[in-house]
């Protein structure tokens, strides 16, 4: 390799003693296409030993190579940082010969014409602004290896590396604190259930200039741990996972300590991830909270579930007046349909609707035909099989996904369904599916119960193994055991799939619906208002006070109530206040004024209330789910 080193300082006054160096790399070398582009780039290291901050980076980068469009180029700093230089501009042109600066008038997308000169560089022939923005750079420390990558991303062409001229500006180090963050687990293959913790301990290094205050660390617990506590210095928010450590001097360690129980199942890797969210010292080799895995104040710890796979068990569903049951092999769909309308027994017109990401619906005979479609093919073990709606797609990366979504016309108290085929193909997918649901827009979640071929982690399973098409093993039970009027169910890849997954499917089954049912409930309160004495300041219940009752009915249930009636029979030793009744939603916003009469307008505003007798009545027609009627009046202390 031939690396020469130029350095030299600028010629202006330096700020904080800012110096430029020039690392120059001038081995050449082939940048031809692979069966499988840029997997394998041309790569040209630059090695910078001393360490300074980084204030300024530009890099010049001379090749030859038919068709320019052809070409991908980045540069990567010691701590990981990756900035975008060029990726398939243009077409036709050849060669490339061009200084990457921020300051440059116009960007590298607009070099679409005009073959670049051959002649030797420095100084380049042309100068652009990378794709992206060497200003990621800036504050990053300089010592490391500096690399530039260059790809042939097409088939067909060829060229060769010349040079590169990478300039770093750079100013001393401030002074700082250096933050390091480590995170261990106390089992690496615990059982379901057991206890375990986790261990994070935040360092200043001894050579630190300053100390560290206001430091916090972001941990937020993964779904497959129960909190349980947390012991050590400083304090932990098991809610918003952020760990407040404080201050932390130039070679002290804080230590906090985690507990909790597992709650995945056999074979699941929960991974938790913890970084420096703050600190008011700088740290030349980190930023807080930015998410950099390969910065020093960000560490992660993972366990696997031991113990063998075997069928959860799912929780019974409770339903006080009876199910109905959506069973897809008496309703109809046409292969390729994405949305169906239903008819549900006591509850309604459930909306069904499908739709997809980052991929397509497939056509196959032998699942019934154009997806998503109606089929029994894949039977999730039930004999004689039974028809379930099939999702076969071809997903072109990971991120892709399908969601179907289930909207009711009002709550259920609860439900459940199964998804059949949750599994696992090396080489091709990786199942994911995450169930989630809302009850008058608030989120609920369902109780996943794994088959043998996929774990669950909180609302979520992952398959690990293959299941058959006929096999119950890639059954996933998703169970809502309270109230709910929306359930979506995002269908997908994890972590282990390959980036272009290709062909896989989940079936949904029938759906089990609790009937709604309404659930009232009432109370009563009172407050003095004043008294003959005292005034309204700290009134007592003396003869002759004022007390103002309220009474509230809220439905909890999942059904409408109807014909609501509320009877309050005022006592013998108190006196009603004529026309004191007042209606609301609530006891403190009750204030339309009600009369005395049982009849006219005001008795439907939604409310009605009156007083005969020595009774104060209250009307509803109807009280949606989560709804709340109130109704209050005054009466004296005889």
């Amino acid at each position: 390799m031939a690396l020469v080193l130029l350095a030299f300082a600028t010629v202006a006054a330096p700020a904080r003693g800012q110096t430029t160096t020039t690392y120059s790399n001038t081995t050449t070398g082939a940048i031809n296409e692979t069966a499988t582009p840029c997997t394998a780039p041309l790569t040209r290291n630059f090695t910078v030993a001393a360490n300074a901050q980084v204030t300024n980076v530009t890099i010049g980068v001379q090749l030859t190579h038919s068709y320019r469009g052809d070409l991908r180029a980045t540069l990567v700093s010691p701590t990981g940082t990756v900035v975008n230089l060029i990726t398939n501009v243009a077409t036709n042109p050849d060669n490339l010969n061009v200084l990457f600066d921020d300051a440059a008038a116009a960007s590298i997308t607009t070099h679409t014409s005009n073959n670049d000169s051959t002649a030797a560089a420095p100084p380049y022939q042309r100068t652009f602004r990378p794709q992206g923005s060497l200003a990621d750079f800036d504050g990053e420390g300089s010592a490391g290896t500096w690399q530039l990558t260059i790809c042939d991303s097409l088939n067909s062409d060829s060229g060769n590396f010349t040079r590169s001229d990478l300039t770093i500006t750079t100013i001393p180090i401030a002074p700082s604190a250096d933050l390091s963050l480590t995170k261990t687990v106390s089992a690496a293959s615990p059982a379901f259930g057991a206890s375990i913790s986790y261990t994070l301990s935040v360092t200043n290094a001894s050579g630190s200039a300053l100390t560290a205050t206001g430091v916090t660390v972001q941990d937020t617990l993964p779904a497959g741990f129960t909190f349980t506590g947390a012991s050590g210095f400083g304090s932990y928010d098991s809610g918003t996972g952020v760990w407040t450590v404080g201050s932390i001097p130039a070679g002290a360690t804080r230590t906090l300590t985690i507990s909790g129980i597992v709650a995945a199942t056999s074979g699941a890797t929960v991974v938790n991830v913890a970084e420096v969210s703050a600190s008011s010292a700088y740290d030349f080799d980190s930023t807080p909270g930015n998410g950099a895995a390969g910065e020093d104040d960000y560490a992660s710890a993972s366990f696997t579930v031991s113990g063998a796979r075997t069928a959860g068990t799912p929780p019974a569903l409770l339903c006080p007046v009876g199910v109905t049951t959506h069973d897809w092999d008496s309703i109809a769909w046409t292969a390729g349909q994405t949305s169906g309308s239903y008819a549900l027994a006591n509850i309604g017109t459930m909306n069904f609707n499908i739709a997809i990401s980052g991929g397509s619906f497939l056509n196959n005979a032998t699942y019934g035909g154009q997806s998503p479609t109606r089929q029994n093919t894949v039977s999730g073990g039930f004999g004689p099989a039974q028809y379930s709606i099939f999702e076969l797609v071809d997903m072109t990366s990971r991120s892709g996904s399908v969601s179907s979504t289930i909207a009711l016309p009002t709550a259920v108290p609860g439900a459940q369904f199964r998804l059949f085929d949750i599994d696992y193909n090396a080489g091709q997918f990786a199942d994911r599916v995450t169930v989630t649901g809302s009850y008058n827009g608030t989120a609920v979640t369902p109780t996943l119960t794994n088959g043998v071929s996929n774990y669950v982690i909180g609302n979520s399973a992952y398959g690990d193994a293959t299941a058959a098409d006929a096999s119950a093993n890639g059954n996933v039970v998703v169970t809502f055991s309270t109230p709910v009027d929306t359930i979506t169910i995002n269908y997908g890849n994890h972590s282990t799939a390959p980036t272009d997954p290709g062909q896989q499917a989940i079936a949904i089954h029938d759906i089990i619906f609790c009937r709604p049912t309404a659930n009232l409930s009432f109370a009563k309160t009172s407050s003095v208002v004043s008294d003959p004495t005292n005034g309204t300041a700290d009134p007592k219940a003396i003869p002759g006070a004022v007390i103002r009752y309220c009474l509230l009915v809220t439905n909890n249930g999942s059904a409408t109530a109807t014909s609501i009636t509320i009877n309050d029979a005022i006592p013998a030793t108190m006196t009603y206040t004529p026309a004191s009744l007042r209606s609301g939603t609530s006891c403190a916003g009750a204030t339309t004024v009600e009369d005395d009469n049982g009849a006219g307008a005001d008795e439907s505003d939604p409310f009605g209330a009156a007083f005969a007798g020595t009774n104060v009545t209250a009307t509803a027609a109807s009280l949606a789910p989560a709804a709340a009627m109130a109704i209050a009046f005054t009466a004296t202390v005889d």
